[in-house]
């Protein structure tokens, strides 16, 4: 047991040092915990990394206290928010009234996002970006690591316009990877029929939350049908509140709204 136990020690010091080797400012962007291994091992990888004199910055949708919140064992996850309490300066941007991520979505741009009976518009938007392009069609791209095929349904190569539904994207085993090699392939990615979601539908949520994280970071131009605006799209009672999957849904909601500004749209794909 002993022996095991050094041994642990030893490849958790290898760990910290090729992470200081690389850089001592080490930074966490939207930082969560939901799993029970994690959880147990990051109070030992932090405090080496502190100890060997790397600088932390992180961002999280929660506070230290709620990290991990209701996970399965959390009592030994507890010392863990201690040391991010007693070892970090803590800024809440709760406590501004302003939502940064919206700024830049107050100038709103014009036909980048449809609520129920506006398909025929979504249609006109297409042809518009297409061209009216008779080359239309589907098309296996390969994904970026794995190597896998990616069915995307609609498709014009010549503009770098893709056209894909909510059922599509969501309801299929599609996770980051796929949806970065469809950023990676098009500039302009429309989604369709997007419904109103609630915590029975959360595995979809989380996808959702996944594609426009991934749209988002390729600078991708996001053109939406949905049954509701962004404001509806995932409604939750209060006995859910507290679900990573509702905070990080707050994200997508201001991405979405930020994707649809004139100042967004005009970034580089």
């Amino acid at each position: 047991m002993i022996d095991k136990i050094k041994d642990s020690e030893a490849v958790l010091r290898n760990v910290v040092d090729s992470i200081i080797e690389d850089g001592n400012i080490i930074c966490f962007d939207e930082f969560q915990v939901t799993d029970v291994a994690d959880a147990l091992i990051l109070r030992r990888l932090f405090t080496g990394l502190i100890e060997a004199g790397a600088v932390i910055v992180m961002t999280s949708n929660r506070p230290p206290q709620d990290l991990y919140l209701n996970g399965i064992q959390r009592d030994r996850f507890a010392p863990f928010i201690d040391l991010l309490i007693d070892r970090m300066e803590i800024v809440s941007m709760w406590e501004s009234e302003t939502d940064y991520r919206l700024v830049h979505g107050k100038n709103k741009a014009r036909g980048v996002y449809f609520v129920g009976d506006k398909r025929n518009e979504l249609e006109s938007a297409f042809l518009e970006l297409t061209k009216g392009d008779e080359k239309l069609k589907s098309m296996k791209l390969v994904t970026i690591n794995s190597k896998r095929s990616l069915f995307v349904p609609t498709a014009s190569a010549e503009h770098g316009v893709a056209r894909f539904s909510f059922d599509d994207l969501c309801r299929n085993p599609l996770g980051a990877e796929d949806y970065l090699t469809i950023g990676d392939n098009f500039h302009t990615v429309f989604i369709s029929d997007i419904p109103a979601l609630t915590m029975k539908d959360i595995n979809l949520v989380r996808r959702l939350i996944l594609f426009v994280d991934s749209m988002y970071e390729c600078h991708v131009k996001l053109i939406v049908h949905a049954a509701t605006t962004p404001d509806g799209m995932f409604k939750v009672d209060l006995k859910n509140r507290t679900h990573d999957e509702v905070f990080a849904f707050d994200r997508t909601r201001s991405r979405l709204e930020e994707m649809g500004s004139v100042e967004y749209l005009k970034k580089r794909w």
